[in-house]
């Protein structure tokens, strides 16, 4: 250990001797600032200090190369300033370095999380390696900016991405943060994308079946060729159930005597119970078995769960004269012929397995045209010819 007085050119002329890693100057003029030397040439200003607990630390102040003597000096007595108020720059440094960036916080973490419980995890690491990853990913969690975020999602609408599909990367990166507050991720102290509104979005058109076109669709699966079709599709329409939901639906989840329908892995993750109607008794029961097979809508050739009816499907709707009918608005038809025989939203909500009810509020409508139709019940009291409201003389309005 060598203390002295340093000087530009002490320092400049100081090497480390052959066989030594490293040797150190002690400044007496600037209180625990050293210079360290080594034997690649390269030399290092150092500030040691005893912590709060009594341990002997060091952390380094600049390269010689970067800084003066007077500067590393001034460094060096604002460092000391900080410690005398209760800092500890040495574990600030370290907790720097253990804030992962968004990518390492994806893949380790929030990945392996949602694996275990969220059935279409892939679309979510699509939607961070195509989107997300190239514009942000390469960043720390605590670098990341509500500016960021919010340049991210208008790039991607200004290339032609949809409203729905900015809004699912903006609810994805929301998600991330959300759960990286919740987990106490070193270096986050806030969502950055907390307040950015999401786009407006507008409504697809929904496709509601009348029970005429729901006849004719059935008579037309019925002479499919695919002869598991005329099972599918009344299954989709009376339980309003997803299409890969009952494509792969097992007789072990089903209870005939408890009338439920118990689904193992929903698109939220979870599983749901469906209430059975005697209609869908009655089909399951109607539905031809295949030996030791433990699927309920399985392909005869393969005992397997068909993994596409789409020609088959689209072959039937053309034939039903119902080309605009995508097989989701069995789903929707459903809900439609709940709410227009008076159910509530809430039951609505429950028997789709929505988990919010704004996703239901798409059909809130569908009871307003109930409602009304209810309402204009009223005018069979009166005989037009004869009440008194025919003898009215029309209003007469200003121009």
């Amino acid at each position: 250990m060598t203390k002295l007085c340093l000087t530009p050119a002490v320092i400049q002329k100081s090497i480390c001797p052959e066989g030594k890693r490293r040797i150190d100057l002690f400044d007496t003029k600037t209180k625990g600032m050293i210079v360290e030397v080594r034997p690649s040439g390269g030399k290092t200003y150092y500030l040691r200090f005893v912590d709060r607990r009594g341990r002997s630390r060091q952390i380094k102040l600049a390269d010689v190369r970067d800084v003066s003597l007077a500067q590393a000096r001034q460094l060096a007595d604002a460092m000391r300033n900080r410690i005398a108020l209760g800092e500890d720059p040495v574990a600030e440094k370290s907790l720097a370095k253990s804030i992962p960036t968004l990518e390492e916080f994806f893949y380790k973490r929030y990945l392996v999380f949602v694996k275990t419980y969220k059935k279409a995890w892939d679309c979510d690491e699509s939607i961070f390696r195509n989107h997300i990853l190239p514009k942000i990913g390469k960043k720390y969690l605590d670098e990341i900016t509500k500016d960021d975020i919010v340049r991210l999602i208008h790039d991607r609408r200004a290339k032609g991405c949809a409203a729905g599909s900015a809004n699912r990367t903006l609810v994805l990166i929301r998600y991330m943060f959300n759960l990286a507050l919740k987990w106490e991720t070193v270096g986050m102290t806030k969502n950055p994308s907390a307040g950015i509104v999401q786009m407006d979005d507008p409504p697809t058109k929904e496709r509601f079946l009348t029970a005429e076109e729901v006849q004719r669709l059935y008579e037309a699966v019925c002479h499919s060729d695919n002869k598991i079709l005329r099972y599918i599709v009344p299954m989709l329409i009376l339980t309003g159930a997803r299409k890969r939901e009952v494509l792969d639906a097992k007789w072990e989840d089903v209870d005939v005597k408890l009338g439920a329908w118990r689904i193992p892995m929903t698109k939220s993750g979870r599983p749901r119970h469906v209430p059975l109607s005697a209609g869908v008794i009655t089909l399951l029961h109607s539905i031809p078995r295949i030996t030791d097979c433990p699927y309920i809508f399985a392909n005869p050739n393969t005992a397997k769960p068909y993994t596409s009816i789409f020609n088959s499907w689209n072959s039937a709707r053309i034939e039903a004269g119902l080309a605009d009918v995508r097989m989701h608005d069995l789903r929707h038809s459903f809900a439609s012929f709940l709410v227009n025989h008076g159910r509530s939203l809430y039951e609505v909500q429950r028997l789709l397995g929505h988990t919010q009810i704004k996703t239901t509020q798409r059909y809130a409508h569908l009871s307003q045209d109930t409602l009304m139709e209810a309402a204009s019940v009223a005018m069979s009291a009166f005989n037009l010819t004869k009440s008194p409201l025919n003898q009215l003389e029309p209003a007469v309005f200003l121009e």
